[in-house]
């Protein structure tokens, strides 16, 4: 896992109720669109993330629709377990 899906999944676990707007992860993660959107296609089509487009018309909007995005269980559970297992590496690399 890289360290910017690691900010991704972050980003999303840091609101697990609410959804984020792809605008929102990016800002948190503090990753470019060129970056984040590959990451969040990935992360949905492996069903760790869910994804949604905001209802209602640009024109009445005045501005292009937003997709939101929530982590999924599976996906909070896949993140916290690559975490801790990261965590786990850098102990042993610290006590070596």
């Amino acid at each position: 896992m890289t360290a910017p899906t690691l900010r991704v999944l972050g980003a999303l676990m840091s609101s697990p109720l609410e959804e984020l707007s792809g605008a929102d992860v990016a800002r948190i993660a503090k990753l470019g669109s060129g970056t984040l959107y590959p990451i969040l296609f990935r992360l949905d089509e492996a069903n760790w993330v869910k994804s949604r487009w905001e209802a209602g018309d640009p024109r009445l909007l005045g501005r292009p629709r937003r997709r939101y995005y929530r982590v999924t269980p599976l996906g909070a559970k896949s993140a916290l377990a690559a975490m801790n297992e990261l965590k786990a590496a850098f102990a042993r690399l610290a006590w070596s």
